[in-house]
């Protein structure tokens, strides 16, 4: 019996490694209805547009690539042929049925706890003229998703945890993502090591919130992150371990410890604060203080001394006064970070902050990020720069943008490239030479 004739998706992903994730996985929903990836529009049969909720603007960015997705669609209309557009991931959860009726030319819309139905909206779009699920749905969309159609690299994302109980007045990750919930041990380590068996030797596990995990475990208990980083290490083959994104309330011992006793798991963590501010935190609704977050990173440092730090900060949260902002500075100055993600606050509507009295004017945000900003470029040249001269294990995962040259990744997440041809999926000892802007530069040993 013949298989379904071979159609063409191009998935566009904007955000975080989520949506790198989810992206991956809506391609392995589509493939047994015969889509196959491809890297433009222009030479597909659907598109995809998976959204992210959290920068400024993105329902505007996501709606000015729609606009390109349109003249596609009406010149295919004019040659005879079809092209469909989905829109999937957190705005379109917040727009729902509304997106449809602002681009009416959008065929499907889909949450992130929905895309796993994606072969049954395609037919009910095809069916109906259009398809809109922005339902929470009872069962765990990860019970319906098929095995990886393609092996995801040297280097793979693991999702383990989705949604948000915390509810930061900030944030519109509650209300696109849902609540809290983890997945089952065995269904992680199952999907662990298939991506191992594929040819991954690092693994990043994913959540938003990943160190809330709590997953049903073999004993039919939970377990928290830190045991399933320790099962994780037992598998043959899987030699690097990070996670990403943290939350400082849910550093707790047993994790701190896997940083102590587990090799795999890499000398870097992202524990994003958002603000030195104890005042702005409580507005924040963070429900941690600059002291226990201090605290958090002095266990972390004694328990792993090599340990690297990354953060999120938010300059300009409504009400953050000038000493405020000098308390942010300060607590960067006490820790020092290897790199950092920082942004200017923007009001997302539906959130508790974009109402709040207390605005600050832009042109104070825009000072304060660029002070902001100053302070870390220079933490972050400084850690690089500190390596020249060391040997570090690299772990190449793709080739360099020169010929002959590869690319790979130290312990601390840097990227380093050496003008070597090195072989995927190899791990080698690197003579750091020279610290650059944005990577370093190295010769294999």
């Amino acid at each position: 019996m013949p298989g379904p004739v071979a159609k063409r998706v191009y998935i566009k992903t904007y955000g975080c490694q989520m949506n790198v994730y989810d992206s991956a996985r809506m391609a392995d929903v589509l493939a047994p209805l015969g889509y196959a990836p491809c890297d433009a529009p222009e030479d597909a049969d659907m598109a995809v547009v998976n959204t992210c909720h959290i920068r400024e603007k993105a329902a505007e960015k996501v709606y000015s690539e729609l606009g390109r997705l349109a003249r596609i669609k009406a010149e295919r209309r004019r040659e005879g042929a079809t092209y469909m557009i989905a829109v999937a991931g957190c705005v379109a959860q917040a727009e729902g049925e509304e997106m449809r009726r602002r681009a009416p030319f959008v065929d499907i819309v889909c949450g992130p706890q929905a895309y796993h139905r994606l072969p049954e909206l395609v037919a009910r779009a095809r069916r109906e003229g259009g398809a809109v699920d922005t339902e929470f749905p009872a069962e765990s969309k990860f019970d319906f998703l098929p095995e990886a159609s393609a092996p995801q690299g040297v280097a793979a994302f693991l999702s383990v945890q989705e949604g948000c109980d915390k509810f930061c007045t900030f944030c519109v990750v509650p209300y696109t993502r849902g609540a809290e919930v983890s997945r089952p041990v065995a269904a992680v380590m199952d999907e662990a090591l298939k991506l191992v068996g594929q040819g991954t030797r690092e693994i990043t596990l994913l959540g938003q919130n990943v160190n809330a995990y709590h997953g049903l475990g073999p004993d039919g208990k939970s377990w928290g992150l830190g045991r399933l980083i320790r099962a994780l290490a037992g598998i043959d083959g899987l030699w690097r371990i990070r996670y990403t994104t943290s939350h400082p309330l849910d550093m707790d011992g047993e994790l701190i410890e896997a940083h102590r006793d587990v090799p795999a798991l890499m000398p870097f963590l992202h524990l994003p604060v958002q603000s030195g501010s104890d005042a702005v935190l409580r507005r924040m609704n963070r429900r941690h203080d600059t002291a226990g977050y201090l605290r958090t990173i002095e266990r972390l440092r004694r328990a792993r001394p090599d340990l690297a730090l990354s953060s999120d900060f938010i300059v300009g949260f409504p009400g953050e006064t000038d000493s405020d902002f000098e308390a942010t500075l300060k607590l960067i100055a006490d820790i020092g970070f290897a790199q950092a993600f920082s942004f200017k606050y923007s009001p997302r509507p539906g959130t508790q902050a974009a109402e709040m009295a207390d605005q600050v004017p832009e042109d104070v945000k825009d000072a304060r990020l660029h002070q902001l900003q100053a302070l870390l470029r220079r933490q972050q040249d400084a850690f690089n720069l500190a390596c020249e001269g060391r040997v570090v294990e690299v772990l190449f995962d793709r080739p360099g943008r020169r010929r002959g040259q590869s690319m790979g990744r130290s312990p601390w997440l840097q990227p380093v490239h050496v003008n070597d041809d090195v072989r995927l999926g190899e791990l080698r000892p690197v003579r750091i030479v020279k610290s650059l802007a944005n990577s370093l530069a190295g010769v294999a040993a």
